[in-house]
């Protein structure tokens, strides 16, 4: 399995100020991703049901971050929230410096279809729809891919081909394997080039064979400083990643690093001591809206 080509520049660092008593603290600069006081609440006929107790949370830019638990333990709510799919109850979450909690709608809608790619386990690909198809709707509903089909359907089939379906690029969902539609997805997520990928149970549904392929396959696209960060109930998958943390009962049972990772991210890489590196894209608001 791959490694990551992890970006190593720095930049100097700039101390932020305090902020004065009583004010909340601002977005830590070198954390990619920040979370603090983050709880989500749904609403039952018992009354609320808390899904995530109020969490803290810094992540650097080009970890690989493992999430695990038990089944409604909070691992996808967390993800979700990440994504900017899901609304907190309460906290806040940044996201290279954009503060999802405070975007409308709208743009958090334009927000994630520019700087999200996400993979889910059961694919959520449309079933009358082509490979093809399906990896260039997502390019259609964010307006990406040049003017015209043609400049979006470019793109979509050279993502396929990135993952080794371009001879499979007129199939329909129905006509591939379980792996094949994965790597459909994992396309399809990644074409619009996003600085972070999430993955829910990715090769839940997958033999381990071709789920190693997928891993593989996430692997490379998250190299070049981008952020990867996949929920799992596998702990072989999980021990992948340079970082893990463990969710339980709606809280952050544990967070651990496991040096001996395929997915090992260099010191540059964590936090508090990271910063991001120089040169580094700013974070990308296009104006037509996405999914």
């Amino acid at each position: 399995m791959p490694s990551f080509p992890w970006r190593r520049g720095r930049r100097p660092s700039n101390p932020a100020s305090h902020p004065a008593a009583g004010q909340p603290r601002p977005p830590d600069a070198a954390a990619f991703i920040e979370l603090t006081g983050v709880g989500k609440d749904y609403a039952t006929g018992r009354g609320a049901l808390a899904a995530l107790r109020p969490v803290d949370l810094r992540l650097a830019r080009g970890e690989a971050v493992a999430i695990t638990g038990p089944s409604g333990s909070g691992k996808s709510t967390l993800l979700n929230l990440i994504a900017g799919i899901d609304r907190p109850t309460q906290g806040r979450i940044t996201v290279d410096g954009a503060d999802l909690t405070a975007l409308s709608e709208e743009r958090l809608t334009r927000w994630r279809g520019a700087n999200v790619g996400i993979v889910f386990q059961f694919f959520q690909l449309m079933p009358t729809l082509s490979a093809l198809e399906n990896v260039a709707l997502a390019l259609e509903f964010r307006g990406g891919g040049g003017r015209g089909g043609g400049g979006r359907r470019a793109r979509a089939a050279e993502a396929l081909a990135r993952v080794g379906l371009a001879p499979l690029a007129d199939h329909l969902p129905a006509e591939l394997s379980g792996g094949e539609q994965q790597r459909v997805a994992l396309a399809r997520a990644l074409v619009n080039d996003p600085p972070l990928l999430l993955a829910d149970e990715p090769t839940g549904n997958l033999d381990s064979a071709t789920g190693e392929r997928v891993m593989a396959l996430l692997a490379e696209f998250a190299a070049g400083g981008r952020t990867l960060i996949f929920v799992t109930h596998d702990p072989a998958l999980a021990a992948h990643a340079a970082r893990t943390i463990r969710v339980r009962d709606g809280a952050i049972e544990a967070d651990n690093r496991n040096e001996d990772a395929r997915f090992a991210a260099p010191p540059a890489a964590r936090l508090p001591e990271a910063v991001e590196s120089a040169g580094a894209d700013e974070r990308r608001m296009p104006e037509q809206a996405s999914i």
